[in-house]
C-alpha cells in the first residue's frame, strides 16, 4: 500500500486513536506507522510510576495517576505540534478526563475536591492544544478487551476487574457519541484482526484514509 495516507493537500495531519483498555490502540498506531510515512507517537505506559500502585489501591493513587497521564499527554501534544511530519497518536488527551477521571470520581475512588482540581487543570491544558485532524475510535466488546489484555500479559493489568472495564465502556460510548471537536471514525473491531489479517488491515486503513481526506462521511 505505497500510497497510504498520501496527503493531497500536503498539510500536516494528526490522527488520535481512542478506545478502551485492550481495544488495540497501540497495535493500530504501529500498523499505521509501518504502512505510511507518518510518525507514530505511543502512550507512555512502562515508565508510569503509579500504574502498579493504582491497580492495587485505586482510591489512594487515582489523582496522582491522572495528573501524571495529563502532564505526559500534554508534553506529547507539544512535541507533535513541533513535528513536520503527520502523526498518529496512541490515545487522545480527551479520554483522560472524559473517561478515566470521571469514572474514578463516580466510583468514589477520587474525591470531589481532587476531581474538581483535576478538571480545572484539564480545561486549562486543553485550551492550549488543537484537536486531532481525525479521531479514530476502536469499539470493542468487553470479552474482546479481556482477551487482548490477557494475551499481552502486562503484570499491572492482571488485577483489572471486568466491572471496571464495563464502566469505562459505558463512558466511552457516551463520550464518542457526544464528541464534536472534529471528524471522527468508529471502527468495530470484534470481528477484525488488522494486525494479522491482510484483508482486515487493508479495510481498516482504507476507511481511515477515506475519512481523513473527506472522501465520504462515515460517522
Amino acid at each position: 500500500m505505497p500510497d497510504l495516507f498520501d496527503n493531497p493537500s500536503q498539510k500536516k495531519k494528526h490522527i488520535a486513536v481512542a478506545g478502551n483498555i485492550g481495544a488495540g490502540k497501540t497495535a493500530l498506531t504501529e500498523v499505521m506507522g509501518q504502512y505510511s510515512e507518518w510518525t507514530p507517537v505511543y502512550e507512555k505506559v512502562d515508565d508510569n510510576p503509579y500504574l502498579t500502585d493504582f491497580y492495587n489501591d485505586m482510591r489512594r493513587w487515582a489523582f496522582n495517576l491522572q495528573v501524571f497521564f495529563l502532564s505526559r499527554r500534554f508534553e506529547q501534544l507539544q512535541e507533535i505540534e513541533e513535528m513536520d511530519a503527520s502523526v498518529v497518536q496512541d490515545r487522545s488527551i480527551y479520554e483522560d478526563a472524559q473517561i478515566f477521571a470521571r469514572n474514578l470520581y463516580e466510583m468514589d475512588l477520587m474525591s470531589a475536591r481532587d476531581y474538581k482540581n483535576y478538571t480545572t487543570l484539564f480545561s486549562i491544558v486543553t485550551s492550549y492544544v488543537s484537536p486531532p485532524s481525525l479521531l479514530v475510535y476502536l469499539r470493542a466488546s468487553v470479552p474482546t478487551l479481556v482477551d487482548h489484555i490477557q494475551k499481552r500479559g502486562r503484570e499491572y493489568e492482571s488485577t483489572i476487574r471486568i466491572e471496571y472495564l464495563e464502566r469505562l465502556q459505558e463512558h466511552y460510548e457516551t463520550w464518542i457519541d457526544e464528541y464534536d471537536r472534529g471528524p471522527k471514525l468508529i471502527i468495530d473491531i470484534d470481528e477484525l484482526d488488522f494486525v494479522n489479517d491482510k484483508s482486515d488491515r487493508r479495510a481498516v486503513l482504507n476507511r481511515i484514509e477515506r475519512r481523513l481526506f473527506g472522501l465520504f462521511a462515515d460517522e
